[in-house]
């Protein structure tokens, strides 16, 4: 699968071996290929009607040992890895949670664990997609429950991003829309000190999605933690972040009025951000950090 990583353990080659002779039965190898065909036609963004009668009709997984249909969530994940978003609409309308049940890894017999539509969404992109997952989310329980997903890891070994939450994977790739989803629906704001050092390591056509991620966590941090980058390298922090931000970092000063405001704002919607002004919106919040920058004051 597409967002699962190939073994590179030392014991890939024995593994890689059996799996071989497993492939020599002719109904696991059927099953491969309509498996196959059946990732192909999400990918071409076929009718979800044809899809879904594809799905529990004619197409056939290999687990443990005997042919079974595809899982609503499987289905899920492949549209969400093409962003199919009429049928991932379909899967989660129809089934609700039930579509975003981890499904077992195809590698091993771990149980299907941690949250990987939601760490799928977010390391393709997929904003739509994961605000579809965001509104199923509700029937999900109670917000101990929903809290619990939002940060669930990756369970898997073999999973490309294993012990990672949603939030911390957004923080690493740089994708604040997605990043801004799963804050304002409950998502812990972890990966703080991974914003700051993608903030300054990561190449300039990349520098204001990764300045917006910094941005979105600081709304929704109600108290920062230690960050020992900050008391190694004082002053080069103080400069990137200027003396306001920085001291609240520290934990020197209470964090500044505009970025108390702002987090009211945030925590109630995520489209009470996008409709403030251009100036007043995270990505442009200059004066923020360097007030004396512009004429503005706060």
């Amino acid at each position: 699968m597409p967002w699962l990583r190939s073994s590179s353990s030392p014991s890939s080659s024995s593994s890689s071996s059996s799996e071989q002779c497993l492939s020599c039965s002719p109904c696991q190898r059927e099953c491969e290929r309509t498996a196959f065909s059946f990732y192909c036609a999400v990918r071409e963004q076929l009718p979800v009607w044809l899809l879904e009668e594809m799905r529990s009709m004619e197409v056939f997984c290999w687990d443990n040992g005997s042919p079974r249909a595809f899982l609503p969530s499987e289905a899920l994940l492949y549209a969400t890895v093409h962003d199919h978003q009429d049928y991932a609409r379909y899967l989660l309308n129809r089934y609700s949670v039930g579509a975003l049940r981890a499904p077992a890894c195809s590698f091993c017999c771990c149980p299907g664990s941690g949250a990987p539509h939601l760490s799928v969404a977010v390391r393709y992109n997929r904003v739509a997609v994961l605000g579809m997952v965001m509104e199923a989310l509700k029937d999900c329980g109670g917000p101990a429950q929903r809290r619990e997903y939002l940060d669930g890891r990756g369970g898997c070994l073999h999973a490309a991003d294993a012990g990672k939450t949603a939030v911390q994977l957004a923080v690493e790739l740089s994708h604040p829309e997605c990043l801004l989803q799963l804050l304002v629906h409950g998502a812990r704001p972890d990966g703080l000190e991974v914003a700051l050092q993608r903030l300054v390591s990561c190449v300039v056509p990349e520098r204001q999605q990764a300045q917006r991620c910094l941005d979105f966590l600081l709304l929704f941090l109600a108290k920062p933690p230690p960050l020992p980058c900050l008391r190694d390298e004082p002053q080069r922090w103080q400069g990137l972040l200027g003396n306001r931000v920085f001291s609240w970092l520290c934990g020197l000063a209470p964090s500044p009025l505009l970025l108390q405001a702002l987090r009211c704002l945030a925590q109630s919607g995520s489209d009470r951000i996008t409709s403030l002004p251009d100036f007043l919106q995270p990505h442009t919040l200059d004066f923020l950090y360097h007030p004396a920058r512009i004429n503005v004051n706060f």
